[in-house]
């Protein structure tokens, strides 16, 4: 049976070999675009429009939402109630002061100390309330934290006698949103690529391509992979406090806060990480180094066969620091859910990973054998087949219904990434055609299964003494005089020559068709596994379609009216110079609870107006409620938004919306809404 012949080609001349394509001087089109900063270019704007997804996309949605309340939202008493009970969709964290309540001038009339009501699979918490509470409307606000580790905000009032004025305030602050949530989701996503390029990539040289742990290009980027893992676990540790808590940026360094997290679920399982990390570096070192260095068959068949133990043991630890964690265990059956999930992470890492290190590899090394990419081809092949089957059962429990999967945010990203797996399966397979033709004859120049060029193999190896000896007899000649030749100037013309050789070499390989086919290839899966990626790191911080639609139906059971997304236009003028315009406001979902609010300004002819200030007011007359202010951030040109705006009930609202044009000019122009 014919070894497959590595993709390296010959560096002896043949005719057409070194002329680029359609002619032309050898390596010119390689000039006009290096692979490498190809490489980096385009991995570098596919991040880059990830962090813009990332820091235009909404708040993380909770897990667990409140699904019904006693006394029940907007309900009016003829007693004053001795506690409030909440029921939510799954557990959650429970804490002292999670649960507020507030009477009509904003004072807390709660005991602070939260019981946990919870039987079967309902979640039902109960704060007491203190004795002699007057008449008027109540204010309850809750922050916690839910089963799968993101966290939960809301408020909904209630009136005892008959609904009054009332001074409470909500705090402007959304669990899980501001600067602090989007650092958090970048810590997230930073996570996800450094456990799939560390596990991924060593699984690909362990496994795949035993040579490759000498190759500089993929030591750094394991290293790299390990580093940006182990430094956003750091910052997931620091940022967890102010993430589930207050949102400000001024409390990450908080060691109180910090403290707390340590006590929790969530940040056990960091602190799992990093001692996890430790042990990785371990692993890093010995593969690198003493495997990598071994020249005895015997010695590194034994080292291989430890790291082959060890290394798959490490992985699965780091892949249990989310199943613990995050969707996987709150909800139906954790006990099948944690372990799928761990399988569905080491098949993303080993594919996504390995593709990354394939790619690194076919750039930045001359002799990638045709054996090792295909052995990657069928590593990649088992861990798309083990991806499908987990990827069902994590759909069916996230989803539950076909309605869910077109009507829920979650089933619409879900798609999003199922169509993106189908995709890369395709450019996958054109991959796995180019590998075939390679082994089949793609590297006939080369010498079968050695990984080295035919032509640097038959040349004899040169010594910096040869080099001298060389130079002496040309440029570096001794004077007629007599004398000693220059060491220096040989030395320097010996370096050129290597330096022209390599770059011979390198011209020689790049105009292989069929390496090409498969660099270009690979780099296209690369690509697409960085969006996936991003998609899949939303998709975690996305209310899953089963809760969504539990929510829903409770709502409904109790009357409660579901709402729809709220749009006026509103035109103003400040009396000022260019004091005109018109301001355009959207409220999603537009029912009670946490609400996102887009502001887009234009000038007369349409283009967008950048304003000094936008404020915004909420005032419901009917039960004295408010007004309650809303201070959108500026995004764009004319865009401003606000994330986690709390509306407490529904009903006929009116909304405020003050633009300022100057630092004398500005008006207020409102509307009523129906909300909820």
């Amino acid at each position: 049976m014919r070894s497959p012949a590595p993709l390296a080609l010959s560096t002896a001349r043949t005719p057409g070999a070194g002329r680029a394509p359609g002619g032309g001087r050898p390596g010119a089109a390689r000039r006009r675009a290096p692979g490498g900063r190809r490489l980096a270019l385009l991995l570098a704007s596919l991040a880059a429009a990830l962090l813009a997804v990332l820091a235009g996309a909404a708040p993380a949605s909770a897990h667990a939402a409140l699904v019904d309340s006693d006394p029940k939202q907007g309900a009016v008493l003829d007693t004053a109630p001795d506690r409030v009970v909440l029921d939510f969709s799954e557990k959650i964290g429970v804490s002292d002061n999670a649960v507020r309540v507030l009477d009509p001038s904003g004072e807390r009339v709660d005991t602070g100390k939260l019981t946990d009501l919870s039987s079967g699979s309902r979640a039902r918490y109960a704060v007491k309330l203190h004795a002699g509470l007057p008449d008027g409307t109540f204010t309850v606000a809750y922050q916690v934290v839910s089963a799968d580790s993101h966290p939960v905000a809301g408020a909904f009032t209630f009136s005892i006698g008959a609904p009054s004025k009332t001074s409470a305030v909500v705090p402007e602050n959304e669990a899980g949103g501001g600067l602090v949530g989007f650092l958090y989701d970048v810590g997230r996503y930073v996570a996800y690529a450094g456990f799939i390029v560390l596990v991924g990539g060593a699984a690909f040289v362990l496994g795949c391509w035993p040579r490759g742990t000498r190759l500089r290009a993929l030591q750094r980027l394991v290293v790299g992979g390990w580093a940006a893992l182990t430094a956003a676990t750091l910052a997931l540790l620091l940022l967890r406090g102010s993430y589930t808590g207050s949102g400000k940026f001024s409390d990450v360094f908080d060691l109180g806060a910090l403290g707390d997290v340590l006590q929790t679920k969530p940040g056990a399982a960091l602190v799992s990480r990093l001692l996890l990390l430790a042990v990785a570096a371990l692993f890093i070192a010995v593969l690198f180094g003493a495997y990598a260095r071994r020249e005895d068959p015997a010695e590194r068949r034994d080292l291989g066969f430890g790291l082959a133990i060890g290394g798959p043991v490490v992985a699965i630890g780091l892949a249990s620091t989310w199943a613990l964690a995050e969707h996987a265990s709150a909800g139906l059956q954790t006990s099948v859910a944690m372990p799928v999930d761990i399988l569905h992470l080491l098949a993303v890492a080993a594919w996504l990973g390995g593709l990354t290190a394939l790619l690194v590899a076919l750039y930045r090394d001359p002799a990638v054998e045709s054996a090792a990419v295909d052995r990657f081809s069928r590593l990649a092949f088992t861990s798309v087949v083990v991806l499908v089957g987990t990827g069902i059962y994590q759909s069916w429990r996230q989803v539950g219904t076909w309605s869910a999967l077109t009507d829920t945010s979650y089933g619409q990203l879900l798609l999003v990434k199922v169509g993106l797996v189908v995709v890369l399966v395709a450019v996958a397979f054109f991959s796995r055609r180019w590998t075939s033709r390679l082994a089949e004859g793609g590297g006939a120049a080369a010498l079968p299964g050695k990984g080295v060029p035919a032509a640097r193999k038959a040349e004899p190896k040169r010594t910096e003494k040869a080099a001298v000896r060389e130079g002496s007899g040309t440029r570096g000649k001794a004077p007629e005089g007599g004398g000693a030749a220059d060491p220096v100037r040989a030395a320097q013309l010996a370096r050129q020559q290597a330096a022209v050789r390599v770059a011979k070499e390198k011209r020689t390989r790049d105009a292989d068709p069929l390496r090409s086919g498969l660099r270009r290839s690979v780099l296209i899966e690369a690509g697409i596994a960085v969006v996936l990626l991003g998609v899949t790191t939303v998709l975690t911080t996305t209310e899953p379609g089963r809760t969504e639609e539990q929510v829903s139906a409770a709502k409904s059971a109790s009357g409660a009216t579901s709402g729809a997304a709220v749009s006026v236009k509103l035109p103003f003028d400040t009396g000022g110079e260019n004091g005109k315009g018109t301001v355009q406001l959207d409220i999603d979902p537009g029912r009670s609870g946490a609400n996102t609010v887009h502001v887009y300004i234009e000038r007369p002819g349409g283009a967008p107006f950048d304003l000094p200030e936008v404020r915004l007011s909420l005032t419901l007359p009917e039960k004295n409620l408010g007004p309650i202010a809303v201070r959108p951030q500026h995004l764009a040109a004319g865009h401003w938004s606000a994330s986690g705006v709390q509306i407490p009930m529904a009903g006929e609202w009116q909304l405020g919306v003050t633009v300022r044009t100057s630092d004398i000019d500005q008006v207020t122009v409102d509307k009523t809404v129906r909300i909820g």
